[in-house]
């Protein structure tokens, strides 16, 4: 943990500052100490580097505590960061229409950050200081990935108590969430806490599973999930997503691929089902395709959300809609904040 991290932290029960007692430093970490509240009295330890809020009666209820077992140990499976231009081609596609300008100088908020890839994107188009959380042990993954990038702090905590200010003193300019709320037990309450700690003028950004044009996902592949995937041990669900990867991956590559890039073979294109979502994938290479195989047949929990339903967390929220927008005709992009109209028409000219 780095020292400027402690501009931004606050104990998450009583909003006060934290006093950082260090027993380990080296190479201008903190890899080892403690946090302690003056006010309340609570403690949260430093460990490996990182801060973690994730003690004891602090983890998640319902189903978050094997959701974020399951996602901790995919990360630390499928760590191995990718060139970071693959990664901001990753982001800007979930992120359209936001352009890599529009983190210059911000204070970003990257709401379960996985492995780190997208912090350490945010990082590189300019962000000012990236705030990288997750409730799960990919924190590891996230810490170690995300070393050469020195405004790139990691903290394990939860999306519902995350340690920073609130409200009036809030100090985040931009939030986001990608592929997270929808496996909270209440996707919309995460949503929800994301925005305590925007400053008046800051937006939030997420993206979730559509329930338009998923329905052999709900039907079919959800209900094995729930009742068998997501339930089997780790290292077998590893092996069956790898030889579920297998099959796809050449499909993807000598079909898919070829029939939206090869004019010859347009017509394809009409016939093959899910073509935006499996073409899109087929993009990238086997390692990548076996995590999201993976991804989808982990988690206890998923959402699937319509488009008003969405809409509607903005709305009830107050927020102005600065962009909706379908990707892979599958799921949806939101981006939106406290701001007048003029202000929403100025973003959205920016981003053009």
């Amino acid at each position: 943990m780095k020292q400027a991290l402690l501009d931004y932290l606050v104990c998450p029960e009583c909003q006060t500052g934290l006093d950082c007692r260090p027993v380990d430093e080296r190479d201008g970490e903190i890899e080892t100490g403690t946090l302690y509240c003056l006010v309340c009295g609570r403690i949260y330890p430093i460990l490996r580097g990182i801060p973690r809020f994730m003690t004891g009666d602090h983890l998640p209820g319902g189903k978050g505590v094997e959701t974020a077992r399951a996602f901790g140990w995919q990360w630390q499976r499928f760590r191995d960061p990718q060139d970071l231009a693959t990664y901001e081609a990753q982001f800007l596609d979930w992120m359209h229409p936001i352009a890599p300008s529009f983190f210059e100088s911000k204070v970003v908020l990257d709401a379960g950050c996985g492995m780190g890839r997208f912090s350490m994107v945010s990082s590189g188009f300019g962000a000012r200081t990236v705030l990288a959380v997750d409730v799960s042990d990919a924190v590891e993954a996230a810490y170690s990935n995300a070393k050469p990038f020195p405004n790139v702090h990691v903290v394990q905590a939860d999306i519902h108590r995350l340690p920073f200010r609130r409200g009036p003193d809030a100090q985040v300019d931009f939030a986001f969430s990608i592929g997270v709320l929808h496996h909270l037990d209440d996707p919309q309450a995460g949503f929800n806490a994301l925005l305590r700690h925007l400053r008046h003028d800051g937006t939030v950004f997420a993206w979730v599973y559509g329930r338009e044009n998923n329905g052999w996902l709900i039907n079919f592949v959800n209900p094995i999930r729930v009742l068998l995937t997501s339930r089997l041990p780790r290292r077998v669900l590893y092996v069956l997503a790898w030889l579920i990867a297998s099959g796809m991956h050449p499909v993807l590559k000598l079909l898919y691929r070829p029939a939206n890039t090869v004019e010859a073979m347009g017509w394809l294109r009409k016939v093959l089902p899910y073509n935006d979502y499996l073409t899109w994938l087929g993009q990238f290479r086997f390692r990548y395709i076996h995590n999201v195989v993976f991804d989808h047949l982990v988690a206890p929990v998923a959402y699937y959300v319509r488009r008003e339903e969405f809409e509607d967390w903005f709305r009830q929220a107050g927020l102005s809609v600065i962009d909706m927008s379908w990707r892979n005709r599958n799921s949806w992009r939101g981006h939106g904040g406290f701001l007048p109209t003029a202000i929403v028409k100025e973003t959205l000219a920016g981003n053009q």
